[in-house]
């Protein structure tokens, strides 16, 4: 037997699983997480407070490489978190589905 949640769960999840699984939504809504985890990269960069790595940092490498990786990371950790949540609620939906089945079948 499904409880409330279980069942408030199956109606939300096949009412919204589409529009969850689009590349574009997965980008935007953990794009500001993505962003909160690479940005303090840039910060400990920009900070300075390492002098041999600035100096390093500044002979050997272009400043608009650093910012494209940090925009890199970001991105990849956006979409890689999104995905990785939505198909931890697929599997628990098809759990359920599953456990609704049998509901169905014994009774």
């Amino acid at each position: 037997m499904l409880s409330e949640d279980e069942k408030a769960f199956l109606v939300y999840w096949e009412q919204n699983r589409a529009r969850q699984k689009r590349l574009f939504y997965q980008l935007l809504v953990g794009l500001p997480l993505g962003l909160l985890l690479a940005l303090p990269i840039l910060i400990n960069y920009m900070s300075g407070w390492d002098k041999r790595a600035v100096m390093v940092g500044n002979t050997q490498s272009n400043p608009l490489v650093l910012i494209i990786a940090v925009l890199a990371i970001a991105v990849f950790f956006s979409i890689f978190n999104r995905r990785h949540k939505w198909e931890m609620n697929e599997q628990h939906y098809l759990e359920l589905k599953g456990k609704e089945a049998e509901d169905v079948k014994t009774n």
